[in-house]
């Protein structure tokens, strides 16, 4: 584990962090971890996707964006047709993120709101890309082996080699993460993450 900025230190109280990191880095674990210590997430991921399901405004734009076939007829989102638009590459993707990331911020915000003067954490995998680092207080990067984050795709997804590189491909580089970072947590599967959440932010998870 890599402490960049104690929050231990005289500055400003922590009350919002960011949790990000590559795909198959287990920041979603690292998050359920947070959560079994009391402490409140909010899961990007999990917002996109209920806004992609659910907006109105989003679901108009993505229909002029991918195509009505983006959209079953009963309105169902059909996810192999906007991962295919996605996978086109960065600049599909980004016209993706500024459709879908702009209601995900404005959730987040009331969300910490309803929050206020507690530590909350935000789970983000493009908190960067999104520019979701600008609304927390500090950001931490669960960072892995690269070899070992595709291992545990490739087990999880049930996909190849070659498809969990191609997303990858579509992530920030490791080492641009690290450097924006002010925490990073070591889930290599040999060091002890609660040890380390203990360590930087002061509690024990039982």
């Amino acid at each position: 584990m890599l402490l960049k900025k104690s929050p231990n230190s005289s500055g400003p109280v922590l009350r919002r962090i960011g949790v990000t990191g590559g795909i198959g880095s287990g920041k979603s674990h690292v998050c359920r971890l947070i959560e079994k210590a009391g402490f409140p997430v909010f899961y990007c991921d999990d917002e996109a996707k209920s806004i992609i399901r659910t907006d109105p405004e989003v679901c108009q734009a993505l229909r002029r964006l991918v195509g009505e076939e983006v959209y079953a007829a009963d309105g169902t989102l059909v996810k192999p047709v906007l991962a295919r638009y996605i996978c086109q590459g960065k600049e599909a993707a980004k016209q993706v993120d500024a459709v879908v990331h702009p209601p995900v911020r404005d959730a987040f915000l009331r969300w910490c709101a309803a929050r206020e003067g507690r530590l909350v954490f935000m789970e983000c995998a493009l908190l960067f890309e999104a520019g979701f680092d600008c609304f927390v207080d500090a950001v931490a990067l669960v960072s892995a082996p690269q070899e070992l984050r595709v291992r545990r795709v490739m087990e999880r997804d049930g996909v190849s080699r070659e498809k969990v590189q191609e997303w990858m491909a579509l992530q920030m580089s490791e080492e641009e993460k690290a450097r924006r970072s002010d925490f990073i947590i070591e889930n290599n599967g040999g060091s002890s993450l609660q040890e380390q959440l203990k360590s930087l932010f002061g509690f024990k998870i039982f």
